[in-house]
């Protein structure tokens, strides 16, 4: 359709129904029926695992980690395995690449850079560190003895096909640390997992850092807001209830 951004909050959402949500989307929009669209919502506990994910990266084995209630999903993203978690931020870009010359990896900075400014109006400086996709607290790079560690905050995974992309980005903002603890997050040995609550010492919702996320998504792009709606799957074309 064009140089649009349909911003959509979803709310909750299990994992399998995003994920279904997203590739009927990337199919909308490859057919030129939808703009290109942001979804921002939250996922019940869940493990995710990309297309390069080994085994060792959920080392108690995935019959002990659904009985802690947590889901355990292979996915056609990149990257390793992560979790997402309610109190986490995901968002999830629904893009046709050709606006961006069709280069993947100069757009995974851009939201690199994204990332970084709306943590910066939460008032928790951040970084990206060399050779590690995503984005870090300030400090020095894993691993590391040093007394001031860069901690991950975001982590950042896609999926491209025929140019469009699915998948996203993940920031920590109040959910619970400790499934982080229980794998090898993003397959990186020794990384110090963090989340926006915890570098202030308080509960920061969700709701606000999309507020800036979305505001810097639009600063650092040429993408006009379409529009925004809460809590609907409903797209043109779409029949679902």
């Amino acid at each position: 359709m064009s140089d649009e951004l349909l911003v959509k909050r979803l709310g909750t959402v299990p994992y399998l129904e995003a994920w279904e949500l997203q590739k009927e989307l990337a199919e909308r929009r490859r057919r030129q029926e939808n703009p290109d669209v942001l979804l921002l919502l939250e996922h019940p506990p869940t493990y995710t695992r990309g297309r390069r994910s080994k085994p060792e990266e959920l080392p108690m084995g995935v019959n002990w980690y659904e009985a802690q209630g947590i889901e355990v999903h292979d996915t056609d993203r990149g990257g390793l395995v992560t979790y997402h978690g309610p109190g986490q931020l995901v968002a999830y870009p629904i893009i046709d690449l050709s606006a961006y010359d069709n280069d993947v990896h100069a757009y995974v900075r851009r939201l690199e850079q994204v990332i970084i400014a709306a943590l910066g109006e939460a008032d928790v400086p951040a970084q990206t560190i060399d050779g590690l996709t995503g984005v870090w607290t300030i400090g020095d790079p894993p691993p590391t003895i040093s007394s001031t560690p860069a901690r991950k905050i975001a982590s950042i995974g896609l999926h491209v096909s025929r140019g469009i992309t699915t998948h996203g980005l993940a920031i920590n903002v109040s959910n619970d640390l400790q499934p982080f603890e229980w794998i090898v997050p993003c397959g990186i040995e020794g990384v110090a997992m963090t989340s926006v609550a915890r570098e202030h010492g308080l509960d920061h919702e969700p709701e606000r850092l999309a507020e800036a996320l979305v505001a810097n998504y639009r600063s650092t792009g040429s993408l006009p807001l379409a529009g925004e709606a809460e809590g609907t799957h409903r797209f043109a074309g779409d029949e679902r209830p």
